[in-house]
């Protein structure tokens, strides 16, 4: 697979950690009018939730989703992180429409402003996970949810582009591009940072849904993780793929990896790149209706936790909030 004649297609999902899993739900459902995807638990963990938000199918590379990690003390924010996630809208006049939606709801955002030749309006979430919504020119497929307090016309259409931070570029860039075949293609100047400089690298045919961003900065610590965080960012494996490959591939290049895991909606392997943020190849298939119609109200859970449902029910706390 040198030749990486089997592409990586874009960002599957990004995963944020909160210290207050209510407060995190009403964020990304009544601020961001996101559908609520799938209500499961932490496989590694069943006590705590993991929560999917995506467009309204549910669709690969639409979901932001959320680890319950209750009490939990803010990031400490610095390197070897995941510091921006990217979120897709449609047009100048729905990020004019967001601006104000967030100060109806009194969020602080920058101004619209040009970046990377996209228009660009950022904030953070109710735990402090610094997002952005940025213009994709209406490019692809969108998939808006009914039942969403956003007019269809200005929802969220999926994930855009990832930014990660981290202290020397070379590692970083060897694993992205011989590692997951990753092209770069171009670097552009951020004129808010004292060291300006990002670099970035397409996900097969690239697009706003399918770039790697990567700030150097060796001003600053390493991140401490923590509520407002990002765990992990997944990209997307497509059908007609063989994720073993994907592992050879990790292997034959000394990338230690998980292997392959089955996440029942999902499979994946992790891998960590040199200045350790946390990547994962995921699977498209068999996707979140494995289990049948999307249900962001019932409890879902993969086949080897199902006996254990009444348990793992009795453990978590009630989330009365939310409603498919």
């Amino acid at each position: 697979m040198n030749d990486f004649e089997k592409q990586l297609t874009g960002v599957h999902h990004v995963s944020a950690l909160s210290a207050d899993i209510e407060r995190s739900h009403e964020f990304y459902t009544q601020v961001l009018g996101m559908r609520p995807v799938i209500k499961t638990v932490n496989q590694d963990e069943p006590s705590m939730y993991h929560l999917f938000y995506g467009d309204g199918a549910g669709s690969p590379g639409s979901d932001m989703t959320v680890f319950d990690l209750p009490s939990a003390a803010p990031e400490r924010r610095g390197n070897n992180s995941i510091t921006r996630t990217s979120l897709r809208v449609a047009g100048k006049q729905a990020l004019a429409y967001w601006a104000a939606r967030l100060d109806d709801f009194g969020i602080a955002h920058s101004d619209i402003a040009l970046r990377d030749g996209r228009l660009t309006l950022d904030f953070d979430d109710a735990e402090g996970t610094q997002l952005a919504l940025i213009d994709d020119g209406g490019a692809g497929m969108a998939f808006p949810w009914e039942n969403s307090p956003v007019p269809a016309e200005y929802q969220i259409r999926g994930l855009g582009y990832i930014t990660i931070t981290v202290p020397a570029l070379v590692p970083t860039e060897q694993f992205l591009t011989t590692g997951l075949g990753l092209r770069y293609s171009h670097s552009y100047t951020r004129a808010e940072m004292p060291q300006p400089q990002a670099y970035v690298y397409t996900i097969g045919d690239g697009g706003p849904h399918a770039e790697v961003h990567v700030v150097v900065r060796d001003d600053l610590p390493a991140a401490r993780s923590g509520a407002g965080g990002v765990h992990h960012v997944a990209l997307r494996v497509p059908p007609g793929q063989v994720l073993a490959d994907w592992v050879a591939q990790l292997d034959a290049m000394g990338y230690n990896n998980s292997g392959i895991v089955d996440r029942h909606y999902f499979a994946s392997v992790y891998v960590r790149e040199p200045n350790h943020v946390l990547f994962e190849l995921a699977t498209d298939e068999p996707g979140f209706t494995v289990d049948g119609p999307l249900d962001g109200e019932r409890l879902s859970l993969p086949p080897f936790l199902e006996p254990r449902r009444a348990q793992i029910e009795a453990r978590l706390k009630p989330l009365e909030s939310i409603r498919a």
